[in-house]
């Protein structure tokens, strides 16, 4: 790994591939040593590789660094950090203690295992004793000291820059020579001392280049948090243009390119506190979109047009919306200035990534503006920046979020107008991905390819699970209007565990209606993961059969939609459990024997009495029937997981609704416990 950072390859186009084979733990362990050894070097110390170029532990250093960031997704906001599975939010996971974690794991499991050299090849460490053993975050203080000053830093504004200290001294140093021109003759930028400028001490044409500090580079990453604010700072009272903001911070991310990191996550910190003064993109201080703007608006409606939701607009009466959160306009400048060569390569992999995040998160039009300059700079780049962009219309729009959730019932049951694909499924849900290959430029893009993009950064999954279980029984009573009553309704006849038909428009019908519940249960999961499906099994649907639903307003179903309904309800909660928990015996997850014991003994209670209903009774017996029938037959050993109580309820209230065989079927599931009750039904005579 040395050697390739040493050859001036870009370690980055060997992540896939380290990624592919699973050995992102260990590489981060080898880069954290590397970064800890060359951090504390001075930058006077080189080596000449292969073609006679110089290497200097700064650049070293910066190599391993920036790729040691994105292992962890170092650049990827907190809207992202969405909770799925049992353990914590997947975002709070992706740090450098996780992934020693995952490198200790890996080595005890190597040192365990009976077929040590077998595993040993598996297994991408090397054969010396101090690699089996553990290694924490303490083996690497420098690494360790950084790491919480950039926690820190997201979590409060910078504080605790003492007068005369090393840091401090640093702080001026940089400052001064970032901003040396435009301290000829003024007061310093650096506000944080206070001290004057650096004086006139390199002479006409020299880019003073030898003057920045010859210090490791732990002791100016430790600076640079600081150098950044006093420099925004600066630039918000008018001490200093914005064009020299974006130039001084140029010359420090070239002097180490490490320093892009920490320009990056203060940034990212300071557009979430919202203190800052907006940007005026006009042109005349900040450089300005107005140049493509229009056709980046015409561009994302286009997008979005499958969809149904409105986009915002840009410009109103001739006046441009080009307004950024100060600390965005300070980024975006600044990437600009790069050219688009080898030597940018470094900053532009780390800040390109990052820039389009938090332009994301920002208010709209952030984005949208963002891509309109950058448009200006690269237009190869336009497709994916406007695709980039149209993604901000939801982020911040609950509304649009649910227009975008309906157009993906819609075009997957094919009774969307504006659906890509007439015939509905898959097809029409997904679309052809994106692209500009058709004639006229950008095509829409499929409302499911759009929910892929925007749904980690929903920020209340609760909320959107109410919508999508609304959704769903909107798209029921839509079935039951056009499908069933277009063929002529039929009453729904039982079977052994399934539903019979009077004719092929109600089996139409069924089908549809498990598509729908199937796309409900797969949004719910993909949205909130198991916290999400817990919280529908315990307080959504009890609330939602509790209370009052009016679905048949003037029985033009004839009462279908109900029974429709309560089978869509029973193949979306099914479907949810197996998503989150799985029809494995022996379960991934304690949460799934708690949450079906506690929805079982729901039903039990209200069969039994218990419990008063608010919804129509045959939604409810449709439910409950089409629930019980879908465990029995494919999940049965959720059944072993519920108390005999309940069981017989469930069974003596299924009696009650002729569900004879149903109500066997449940006991006999139910493991050998069970089977007594079972025969005690069979041989009684009311049976």
């Amino acid at each position: 790994m040395l050697n390739v950072i040493l050859t001036g390859i870009s370690p980055v186009d060997y992540a896939p591939i380290f990624s592919f084979h699973g050995l992102v733990p260990e590489l981060a362990t080898v880069l954290m040593a590397i970064c800890e050894v060359f951090g504390c070097l001075s930058p006077s110390v080189s080596w000449t590789v292969g073609a006679g170029e110089e290497i200097s532990a700064h650049t070293v250093f910066s190599n391993a660094f920036i790729l040691l960031l994105r292992l962890w997704k170092f650049n990827h906001p907190p809207l992202e950090y969405c909770i799925m599975g049992d353990g914590a939010p997947v975002g709070s996971q992706l740090t450098p203690e996780y992934l020693l974690l995952l490198r200790n794991s890996q080595v005890l499991c190597a040192n365990s295992s009976s077929k040590s050299r077998s595993s040993q090849k598996q297994l991408p460490v090397t054969s010396s004793r101090s690699s089996q053993n553990p290694i924490f975050m303490d083996s690497f203080p420098k690494l360790k000291l950084w790491y919480r000053q950039h926690q820190a830093c997201l979590a409060s504004p910078l504080s605790g820059l003492a007068h005369g200290t090393p840091v401090h001294n640093i702080v001026d140093s940089l400052l001064n020579l970032m901003f040396r021109k435009a301290n000829k003759g003024s007061t310093s930028i650096g506000s944080v001392s206070g001290s004057s400028s650096i004086s006139n001490s390199s002479g006409p044409g020299d880019d003073g280049s030898h003057l920045w500090p010859q210090l490791p580079a732990w002791e100016i990453l430790e600076a640079v948090p600081f150098v950044v604010d006093a420099a925004l700072t600066a630039c918000s009272h008018g001490r200093l243009f914005p064009r020299e903001l974006a130039t001084g911070l140029k010359d420090l991310a070239d002097f180490l390119p490490a320093s892009t990191a920490t320009i990056v996550s203060y940034f990212s910190a300071e557009v979430t506190r919202g203190v800052w003064k907006p940007a005026f993109m006009n042109g005349t201080d900040w450089p300005s979109p107005a140049a493509n703007l229009s056709m980046v608006e015409e561009h994302i409606k286009k997008i979005v047009a499958a969809t149904g939701v409105d986009v915002p607009r840009l410009a109103t009466g001739g006046t441009t919306l080009g307004r950024l959160p100060l600390p965005l306009a300070a980024f975006v400048s600044l990437t600009i200035t790069y050219k688009l060569d080898k030597a940018s390569e470094r900053f532009l992999n780390l800040a390109g990534p990052a820039l389009e995040n938090l332009a994301a998160s920002c208010p709209w039009p952030s984005m949208a503006i963002v891509a309109a300059l950058w448009t200006q700079k690269v237009k190869r780049w336009s497709d994916f920046l406007v695709f980039s962009a149209s993604r901000t219309v939801f982020h911040h729009n609950n509304d649009a979020v649910v227009q975008l959730l309906r157009s993906c019932f819609t075009s997957i049951l094919g009774m969307s107008s504006t659906s890509l694909c007439c015939c509905g499924g898959v097809a029409s849900l997904l679309g052809h991905g994106f692209g500009s290959h058709c004639s006229g430029g950008l095509s829409p893009v499929a409302p499911g390819i759009l929910y892929l993009r925007i749904f980690r950064c929903i920020k209340d999954c609760s909320i959107l699970a109410e919508d999508i279980l609304s959704l769903l029984m909107l798209s029921v009573k839509d079935i039951a209007e056009t499908t069933v009553s277009r063929h002529g309704s039929d009453k729904l006849k039982r079977t052994k565990y399934a539903m019979g038909h009077g004719k092929i428009s109600l089996a139409t019908a069924m089908t549809q209606v498990k598509v729908a519940a199937s796309l409900g249960a797969t949004l719910v999961w993909l949205s909130g993961g198991t916290t999400l499906v817990q919280s529908l099994f315990q307080e959504m649907l009890p609330s939602w059969f509790l209370s009052a639903q009016d679905l048949d307003r003037g029985g033009a179903s004839g009462g279908t939609v109900y029974k429709l309904g309560g089978h869509a309800l029973a193949y979306f909660a099914v479907y949810c459990g197996m998503f989150a928990w799985g029809i494995d015996p022996t379960p991934v997850s304690r949460r799934r024997e708690r949450v079906m014991r506690s929805h079982l003994e729901f039903l039990a209670s209200a069969l039994d009495g218990k419990i008063s209903l608010g919804c129509n009774m045959s939604l409810w017996q449709a439910y409950v029937s089409g629930f019980l029938e879908l465990v029995v037959d494919r999940a049965p050993c959720l059944l072993h997981e519920v108390d005999l109580k309940v069981l017989k309820k469930l069974s003596i209230g299924l009696r009650q609704w002729k569900e004879k065989e149903l109500a066997v079927a449940i006991l006999c599931r139910g493991g050998p416990e069970a089977m007594g009750v079972a025969a005690e039904l069979i041989l009684d005579s009311e049976w």
